[in-house]
């Protein structure tokens, strides 16, 4: 029997997959800060805050987390990303942030997750 034992990922690849994974971190957060900026405090915009910080991470949790709890193509895992970080480049903008900000961390957080999902994975 020639049995090949599992390669650890790369360094890489490591490196990759925390950069995704703070992306995403920050994804969330900036969602639920704008969720308690975008109503008066302290009722309605903590509970909205709480409401998108239970949302995204629910959303998160089914489709991005490293074990999905609801397994799609990576076209499906895509689009959900993608939509994740487009809420956080609108959350930012509509925060009042420089739009050159904004496009600077929409742009990476594309290109980071896009190199996270090609990369091989090691299951």
């Amino acid at each position: 029997m020639n049995e090949t034992a599992p390669q650890a990922p790369s360094r890489a690849h490591l490196l990759i997959q925390l950069l995704r994974g703070l992306c995403h971190l920050a994804a969330v957060l900036i969602i639920t800060f704008w969720a308690s900026q975008a109503w008066p405090l302290p009722f309605p915009g903590l509970l909205a805050a709480a409401g998108a910080l239970v949302l995204t991470v629910v959303v998160w949790a089914l489709f991005l987390s490293p074990k999905p709890v609801l397994r799609t193509d990576r076209f499906g895992q895509a689009l959900i990303e993608l939509l994740l970080i487009a809420g956080s480049v609108a959350a930012l903008l509509s925060l009042g942030a420089n739009w050159v900000v904004a496009v600077v961390f929409g742009v990476a957080a594309v290109v980071i997750g896009y190199l996270g999902s090609t990369a091989p994975a090691s299951h």
